[in-house]
């Protein structure tokens, strides 16, 4: 059983609005496989809920007139990893949101959820930072949009308005077009695995396939929200792809990340596996563009 005060469904992204308005204590559910455990566990029992599963129009993967990939905040994990245009243009957020708990939990989580939780280890988080993917917002005074990297204030609190929904992630054609990215997870177990560090690196080659033209890479649980690394990436971007840069590369993320110690891992490891993960990562991005470290 569950202990909820009430529980409002939204039939639009215009209701839910309206609800969220006159519910200000409400908590928005979407597949419910993190606010139902919560509830259960006690932390959220007595809540208002206010349902937007039944928005399909928060579904799905589509390409919007700028030509960037525009995700519904209700498309679950699964439907991300199997979409025809995610797999062609940024198939690395396939393979990361794939690496989220079981099956079951892929279908019924959404990237809405993964992300409006505003945790360091979500799979999703640290490959939407290295694609500087943007988060639309929905209230009131209609759309807002703001970069991912302002989404995310603190441990767990994210910039959502008392009256606004997410609606979508868009990926900029700017970050997707002609770049291949890479994403690895370190947990304690293969499946079922909370990340102990997550790294994500794509890449965009020249023509040469030997010049890095632009690289980007972001970690999460490398510090309290997802970043990126800015001293890394001005060590890659406009270099050859050689494995002498690769090792400058991974050793220039230890400027950037700032891990804490936990009982996973204290925050000498994490910064150890950070230079492996950033070195390994950037090489099979490299692959993934048609290029290799010389």
């Amino acid at each position: 059983m569950y202990d909820m005060k009430a529980l409002y469904e939204a039939q639009s992204v215009e209701d839910a609005v309206r609800l969220r308005v006159e519910h200000p204590e409400a908590q928005i559910i979407a597949g419910g496989s993190d606010v139902l455990v919560q509830m259960r566990e006690g932390r959220r029992a007595g809540k208002e809920l206010i349902s937007i599963y039944g928005v399909d129009a928060l579904r799905g993967v589509t390409m919007d007139g700028e030509e960037n990939l525009r995700i519904g905040s209700l498309t679950s994990f699964s439907h991300i990893t199997r979409d025809p245009l995610i797999q062609k243009y940024c198939n690395v957020l396939g393979e990361a949101v794939d690496q989220v708990g079981s099956p079951q939990i892929r279908n019924i989580g959404t990237i809405g959820g993964n992300t409006c939780n505003g945790v360091t280890s979500a799979d999703s988080a640290s490959t939407l930072h290295a694609y500087e993917a943007i988060v639309e917002l929905t209230g009131q005074n209609g759309v807002r949009r703001l970069p991912i990297r302002d989404f995310y204030i603190k441990a767990g609190q994210v910039d959502i308005h008392p009256d606004e929904i997410q609606t979508a992630i868009l990926i900029p054609k700017a970050s997707w077009e002609n770049t291949f990215g890479h994403y690895i997870k370190y947990g304690l177990r293969n499946a079922m695995e909370i990340a102990t560090l997550g790294c994500s690196v794509n890449v965009r080659l020249a023509a040469d396939k030997k010049t890095i033209e632009r690289c980007r890479i972001a970690y999460g649980v490398a510090g309290p929200v997802p970043m990126r690394c800015p001293t890394a990436e001005a060590a890659a971007n406009g270099a050859q792809a050689t494995r002498e840069l690769a090792e400058r590369f991974s050793r220039a993320v230890i400027d950037d990340i700032n891990p804490r110690d936990s009982w996973r891992a204290s925050k000498a490891f994490r910064q150890h596996i950070a230079v492996e993960m950033a070195k390994r990562a950037l090489a099979r991005a490299v692959e993934l563009a048609g290029g290799e470290l010389a």
